[in-house]
């Protein structure tokens, strides 16, 4: 039973075009400043000839990339839905968050590698003018301000795309800080202060990298919500007047956004529209219940099918075969209205309603006989009820 659409009188969701708009304000921003500070540590390193400041414009510089794959990634992660992605681009904004952790580890792993190599190197580090430490601690400064700042937008707009880029912002802090720490040890006279600070910084930023890269991969291959989160859902689907019973809730997720699925027992006597009713109930409740989940498609079951692991023996008989085999217990003795059929543990029950009809005792005796020689000689038929329309 396929999710309903939210009323017009409902809130409307959260503008996924809105959403990339703010995303890439945000990553502008990162740009411009980045840019900046490429252009200002090419200049200072050379003239104070601290190549390390060079080399830290030079990472910078890789950031202007990694900034550019976010604007890419963040618009079309906003895109609606079309006939390939009918689920939406939200997994665009993953696998980037994927390659921007794997990049974070990569930084990691070479501050590690450069800090060993400085070690063995101690005494090749060449004295450099005082502005170059200006430099680094404009820079660092600048990068940690990056970084809270789209750290905070991360966390407003739910985009983890944003987070990956914000701890990106933070490891070239990390990086201008080792920069500072060394230019600041070759002017006191302790050169050794570049490479320990740079390893436990290795250390941090690959931690943190690993730690983004498994989530944008638990993502990517549909891992659910906590059982806690699923058992919240559960609650909320149970508290929905209709509901007789509930499993096979899963979930996962798609950026900000996550998706549930659920199988919903019901009264098995009532009628389809009445059970989509009840779904419909089961829609708007976990909706509203739980703000994260944006869609939720809801399967009625007359019974408990939760066990269910291989189809039942044997196939119940059609409606038109239904018809048929009433017709033929009739044996035109009233004018059949509707049939009512309910499947229910592999067999059925059939409630028959008559138009208005006067049957005589005999009639009526004969009509029971067949009937019961029916539900004999047919193990597919569990109950087969009469009702007679009273005329108005």
């Amino acid at each position: 039973m396929n999710s309903p659409k939210a009323p017009a009188s409902s809130p409307p969701p959260p503008d996924a075009r809105a959403r990339a708009r703010s995303i890439q304000r945000v990553t502008l921003v990162a740009v411009l400043t980045n840019s900046l500070l490429v252009l200002g540590q090419m200049v200072v390193g050379i003239f104070a000839n601290a190549f390390s400041l060079v080399a830290d414009a030079v990472h910078t510089l890789s950031d202007l990339f990694t900034d550019a794959m976010v604007l890419l990634a963040g618009r079309k992660g906003g895109e609606p839905a079309d006939r390939e992605h009918p689920y939406g681009h939200g997994r665009f904004e993953t696998a980037a968050t994927l390659i921007l952790g794997t990049i974070l580890a990569a930084v990691g792993l070479g501050f590690l590698w450069s800090s060993g190599m400085r070690l063995q190197a101690m005494e090749s580090a060449a004295p450099v003018h005082q502005a170059a430490l200006w430099m680094a601690g404009v820079t660092l400064l600048a990068k940690e301000g990056l970084f809270r700042f789209t750290l905070a937008a991360s966390r407003r707009l739910k985009a983890p795309l944003l987070e990956a880029n914000a701890w990106h912002a933070r490891s070239d802090a990390a990086s201008s800080l080792v920069v500072a720490a060394g230019i600041g040890g070759s002017l006191a006279g302790y050169p050794f202060l570049e490479p320990l600070a740079a390893a436990v910084v290795g250390f941090m930023i690959l931690n943190m990298g690993l730690r983004l890269a498994w989530r944008a991969m638990r993502e990517l291959v549909d891992t659910g919500l906590p059982d806690e989160a699923v058992e919240r859902i559960g609650d909320t689907i149970r508290a929905t007047s209709g509901v007789v019973g509930v499993h096979d809730i899963r979930t996962r997720r798609m950026a900000d956004r996550v998706l549930c699925d659920t199988h919903v027992q019901v009264d098995p006597h009532i009628t389809v529209s009445e059970g989509h009713r009840i779904s419909d109930a089961v829609y708007f409740r976990i909706r509203e219940a739980h703000p994260e989940v944006k869609d939720v498609l809801v399967h009625i079951d007359p019974e408990d099918d939760g066990d269910l692991q291989t189809p039942p023996p044997g196939q119940p008989p059609e409606r038109a075969e239904i018809h048929a085999v009433i017709e033929k217990i009739l044996a035109r003795t009233a004018s059949l209205r509707r049939i009512q059929v309910h499947y229910l543990g592999h067999r059925i029950e059939v409630e028959v309603m008559l138009a208005a009809a006067h049957l005589s005792q005999s009639e009526t005796d004969a009509l029971k006989e067949r009937t019961e020689r029916l539900l004999e000689t047919d193990p597919r038929f569990r109950a087969v009820t009469f009702f007679v329309q009273v005329a108005p």
